[in-house]
């Protein structure tokens, strides 16, 4: 593969990203005939709870760049603590079910966002465990098919959860940052599901930092992409909503200079897991983003 790909990853994080960001990116994604990966996060949506997020470098800032209030809605930024937390997915079954009937790769990002992020490295492995397999569960029920693939939250694992994940079989899971998909070794162990790392800047970790704007970051996101694979992930409560036509902007103009746009797992369907090699996850912290990540060293 010399060809520049770029593999599109969709991540749902909150009730308002769901109902308004999924029909959104439908729509754009149906216009130009590309296909994407979507992954959901199924139940509580917990949004105001990241408050307890404010003592963490970067995130004040990181609101204040993207305009949090404007991006997710005042009432999303109450949900688990003034409001009562709702239920993303069984809110409106159908747009899950929607991306899936449209050719859309679908996997599972999370049962409680929010608790996965900020509580999985003290995270017990019952509850781990639970909270995975609710999801789990209910893209089963919902689909009547099983999930061929994860996303981790906040690119937050643990060896514990990269172990569970092995449990499930999936194809690959996408929980890290990183160069090239590779095989993950963590806490001194080794795992067998592939990780296909997001290799690109998201768009909020871009916008306001170095100068960009929106009328500047395509040309910045184009000139990041390089020959074989490149993994983008974008949220539903950003490119699908406010910044939609910038999403539409940078994907016709990859789309004109040749580069093959997809889904993760459509950009791997010649790859030979055999061949991947080993790397180490690590948590590190990264530019425009608050807290440590999982990245891919060696």
């Amino acid at each position: 593969m010399n060809e520049k790909v770029l593999a599109l990853k969709v991540d749902v994080d909150t009730l308002k990203g769901y109902l308004e960001g999924i029909p959104r990116l439908l729509e754009i994604f149906g216009k130009l005939g590309v296909r994407a990966s979507f992954f959901f996060s199924f139940g509580p949506d917990n949004s105001g709870k990241a408050i307890k997020r404010v003592f963490r470098k970067g995130f004040i800032s990181k609101m204040l760049r993207t305009n949090a209030p404007g991006t997710y809605g005042l009432k999303t930024m109450m949900y688990g603590t003034i409001l009562p937390a709702p239920l993303i997915v069984p809110r409106d079954p159908d747009l899950f079910r929607r991306a899936i009937s449209e050719g859309h790769e679908c996997g599972i990002h999370a049962w409680d966002h929010v608790a996965w992020q900020d509580e999985l490295d003290r995270m017990n492995d019952t509850v781990m465990r639970e909270h995975f397999s609710r999801a789990f569960d209910m893209f089963r029920y919902l689909s009547g098919e099983e999930p061929r693939c994860c996303a981790a939250p906040a690119w937050k694992v643990t060896a514990a959860s990269l172990a569970m994940q092995d449990e499930y079989g999936f194809d690959y899971c996408s929980d890290t940052r990183g160069s090239f998909p590779f095989i993950p070794r963590m806490g001194g162990m080794t795992f067998k599901t592939p990780q296909v790392p997001t290799t690109l800047p998201t768009m909020d970790e871009l916008l306001g930092s170095d100068g960009l704007d929106d009328d500047s970051i395509n040309s910045r996101l184009l000139g990041l992409i390089k020959p074989d694979l490149n993994v983008h992930t974008i949220h539903t409560e950003m490119e699908g909503r406010a910044k939609a036509r910038i999403l539409e902007d940078f994907l016709s103009r990859c789309i004109g200079l040749g580069i093959q746009v997809t889904s993760v797992g459509e950009a791997l369907k010649d790859l030979d897991g055999n061949d991947l090699p080993f790397s180490d996850v690590v948590d590190r912290e990264i530019p425009g983003r608050a807290g440590k990540v999982a990245v891919q060293s060696g």
